[in-house]
């Protein structure tokens, strides 16, 4: 128990000044909460007073000391009025307002003691963490001294590049060729074995889900080098190294479960960033403690002014992912299309970058029709886990997206897609660059081949 102001705390004896007192007051006063105004000390049994001190005591007020609970934490305790007096009902007003301070100012060091300690504990697993999450230095040496593949021999720069076509070690090699042909080493003075290790720490911190896994991840940005490589936007290197580096991380730590389960479930990741863009906060954050472990930090060569960009634009980047802020921001870039604006403004840029980010992210939906169905199915799997989820551990109806039970409506439910995101994105960036009519081709053939199997589907039906 805290003791503010403990002159005559009997056990153990405290000294104020002058004066060595010991009574039983503070205990009383503690035990039951009551207000004590005591008028003279001489006279009350409670109160013993050693005489050899020579300090007289002649009034005491003592008043508990109340957390924001009103848990009694503490006593506080004055002796003496300067004039001579007892304590009024007026003084005793004013030092229940001062406890009252004193129970704020104790209750919230005690709660930064217990943040402090958080924070500590924080930090001792996420050092555990980026030790077990990390690459060896084994497994840096063996990427370092690889032989990085040709990107024609990849088909890197293709929009209708095979997401299927490389292994997670292939992955990596192509990854860098990326980093490589793109000329951001030597651009932003990268260290070599910094990017292995760093490319090879964020390749692990990516869970095995059906889909938001690495290959994802990976496919991501290779969508994204392709744009870069071959519409001719007016991008500077920064934004092009921040937008590639996004596309990598956006996924970081994906657990198979959207913002809505998160929120739900009321889980950890919720609590800690909110229902909105719960897990692209997480995936952001997770790609800044990678940065920030010690080996891995791929940025070490910018300046402080183009460190600060880019680590806002890969954070704008990476939670323009989320789906309900592309609803909220879409019509802007599509007037912005309609009008023909100037992409050279910062504000039409960062709208820019977001499409960019989203048209990439959902590009499967361009891909052949073999990849499209594999990417669905995976989509679909990774979704109807979270509906039995919801299910049986929340005990909610999944919707129908979520719904195993609803299976038979994927070309439904992929058509309802492609109308309503993937078609009006990719139809407006080809205004903004005809090299994105692939995509629009793409998108196109996919959305016309689902309404194939749907009616298919009906028609079997009927029969």
């Amino acid at each position: 128990m805290t003791n503010s102001l403990c002159n005559g705390h009997s056990n153990p004896i405290c000294h104020t000044g002058d004066a060595k007192l010991t009574n039983g007051i503070v205990e009383h006063v503690a035990m039951t909460g009551e207000n004590v105004n005591v008028i003279d000390a001489e006279t009350d049994t409670r109160f013993n007073i050693d005489h050899s001190s020579g300090f007289r005591t002649k009034s005491i007020l003592c008043l508990p000391i109340r957390d924001n609970n009103t848990k009694i934490i503490g006593v506080a305790q004055i002796l003496n009025r300067t004039d001579g007096f007892p304590f009024d009902e007026h003084d005793e007003r004013l030092f229940e307002a001062f406890t009252l301070f004193c129970g704020l100012g104790i209750n919230n060091t005690l709660m930064f003691n217990e943040v402090s300690k958080a924070m500590a504990t924080q930090k001792v697993a996420l050092e555990v963490l980026s030790y077990h999450a990390s690459a060896s230095q084994q497994e840096v040496e063996v990427l370092k001294s690889a032989k990085v593949p040709d990107k024609r021999s990849l088909r890197l720069s293709k929009f209708d590049f095979d997401d299927f076509s490389l292994k997670a070690d292939e992955m990596t090699k192509a990854s860098l060729r990326i980093f490589l042909d793109m000329g951001l080493i030597q651009r932003f003075k990268m260290d070599y074995e910094v990017l292995c290790r760093w490319l090879l720490t964020v390749r692990r911190n990516y869970r095995p889900v059906a889909y938001h896994n690495y290959r994802h991840a990976f496919n991501v940005m290779q969508v994204m080098y392709t744009v870069l490589k071959t519409t001719n936007l007016v991008l500077t290197d920064l934004e092009q190294l921040s937008l590639l580096v996004a596309c990598l991380c956006h996924d970081l730590d994906h657990r198979g479960t959207n913002n809505a389960f998160q929120e739900k479930s009321q889980s950890p990741l919720s609590k800690l960033y909110g229902s909105k863009a719960t897990m692209e906060y997480h995936h952001f954050n997770h790609a800044v403690v990678i940065l920030s472990s010690q080996g891995h930090n791929i940025f070490s060569g910018l300046s402080s002014q183009e460190y600060s960009e880019v680590m806002n634009i890969l954070k704008h980047a990476i939670l323009s992912t989320d789906l309900t802020t592309h609803f909220k921001v879409r019509d802007q870039f599509f007037t912005l299309v309609d009008s023909k604006s100037d992409w050279i403004v910062p504000q039409n840029r960062e709208l820019l970058r977001s499409m960019l980010m989203t048209a990439c992210d959902v590009a499967a939906s361009t891909k052949t029709w073999k990849t499209q169905q594999k990417i669905a199915e995976l989509v679909t799997s990774e979704f109807f886990d979270q509906g039995d989820k919801e299910r049986k551990e929340l005990n909610i109806e999944p919707a129908t997206m979520f719904d195993r039970r609803q299976k038979d409506q994927l070309p439904e439910m992929q058509m309802g897609f492609i109308d309503g995101v993937c078609f009006p994105l990719y139809q407006a960036l080809c205004n903004v660059s005809s090299k994105f009519q692939p995509m629009l081709d793409g998108v196109i053939s996919n959305r016309n081949k689902w309404a194939e199997l749907g009616r298919r589907r009906k028609t079997s039906i009927t029969r």
